[in-house]
Parts: structure tokens; sequence; C-alpha cells
């Protein structure tokens, strides 16, 4: 019974460093680290300079996604999750789509949804809120233009999901 406890503790503390990278240490791991902890990004961009910035997204149930920046001698400059209002912040109307992936990685496709009679694209994010509760980040862009129009902000329990619930654990 010990040996699988033991196993089974083994197991969950190598999922969780999966999870969010929270083995890997800036300055020290290496791109190659990454990728064996964290798997393939599902996105990644290529700056001039030769750094790179690998996006994570932990959803649809999953209320993370981490951005990992490697600079361009191939280490690990940091890890970060960008499921918060800082990050939220930062959207301004005006932003292009890829100028949004980049800030907040891809959302989840399934939720997407276009407003045939606003010509509005509308992308979400889910995230934990800073009182705790499951929320829903929307960016809603002008499909014309493909420019942000607007972002909004909403609780699941607002949104009449999770049968009122709406609370979560997560990390910082």
């Amino acid at each position: 019974m010990k040996y699988l406890l033991s196993i089974l503790s083994a197991f969950l503390i190598v999922s969780c460093a999966s999870y969010s990278g929270s083995g890997l240490k800036p300055g020290e791991a290496r791109l190659e680290d990454v990728l064996r902890v964290m798997g393939q990004p599902s996105m990644r961009w290529q700056d001039s300079d030769g750094t790179q910035q690998l996006a994570y997204p932990r959803g649809p149930e999953g209320v993370h996604t981490y951005m990992v920046r490697i600079g361009s001698d191939g280490r690990m400059q940091s890890i970060e999750n960008v499921m918060d209002t800082k990050t939220f912040a930062r959207i301004r109307s005006g932003m292009s789509k890829s100028q949004v992936l980049k800030a907040l990685g891809p959302s989840e496709p399934s939720w997407a949804v276009y407003f045939k009679a606003r010509d509005e694209l509308v992308w979400v994010w889910r995230y934990c809120d800073e009182w705790n509760e499951l929320a829903r980040f929307n960016v809603l862009f002008d499909a014309d233009k493909e420019v942000v129009r607007s972002t909004m902000s909403q609780t699941e329990s607002q949104m009449g999901l999770c049968g009122g619930a709406g609370s979560c654990l997560c990390s910082r």
C-alpha cells in the first residue's frame, strides 16, 4: 500500500509540474527542458532578436494559460500565467487578433461566437478572478476589420453556469 501511495504521489507531482512548469528555473532551464516537461506549445512565436514565446493554454476546464519566454541563448527567461486582470487590462480597442493571441494565447475554439447583426466575433478565455470565482474574459472583435472593439468579463455564476456555485481553487 505504501508503495502504491508513493507511486501515486510521484505521478501527481510530475503532472503538476508539467501543467505549470513549476519545476523549471529561469536562467537554468533550456528550451528542451520546457518541451520535455510541458509538452509542445499550442502556439509559438519567434522574434527577430532570436527570442521565442511559447503558449500553453490549459482550458477549457483549466483556468490558466502559461507563457514561456526563451532567450536567444535557448534558456528560459520566464514563465507566467497570463489569465489575470493585469494582462486583460493590456487588451485595448484597435489591437489586432495576432496581438491578442500573443498576449493571451489562443481562446477556447468551441466558445468563439460570431454575431452577424453586429458583424462581431467574440473569443472567450476562462480564468479564476481575484475573488476566487470562475470567470470568463471576452474579447469582441470587429469581424470586418479584425481588430478589438471591446472587452468584458463575467463570473460564471453571473452567466448562470456551474449551478450558481462558480468558485474555484487556483494557484496564483
